[in-house]
C-alpha cells in the first residue's frame, strides 16, 4: 500500500465522520449556519479528494 493511497485513506475517513458531524449537528440545530456550511464544505472536499487519490493511484504489488 504506498502512501497515497494511505493518505486517500485518511482523507476519506476524515470527511465520513465530518459529514456524520455535520448531519448530526443540523438534526439537532446546535451550531450557526455559517459554521456547518464551512464544516460541511471542508468535509466534502476531504471526501471527494481522498477517493479521488484511492481511485486513481494504481496498485504497485510485485
Amino acid at each position: 500500500m504506498n502512501l497515497k493511497r494511505a493518505f486517500g485513506a485518511v482523507l476519506t475517513i476524515l470527511g465520513i465522520v465530518g459529514l456524520i458531524y455535520t448531519g448530526i449537528n443540523i438534526i439537532n440545530h446546535t451550531g450557526s449556519v455559517t459554521t456547518l456550511t464551512v464544516v460541511g464544505l471542508i468535509t466534502l472536499i476531504f471526501f471527494f479528494t481522498g477517493i479521488s487519490l484511492v481511485r486513481s493511484t494504481a496498485d504497485e504489488t510485485k
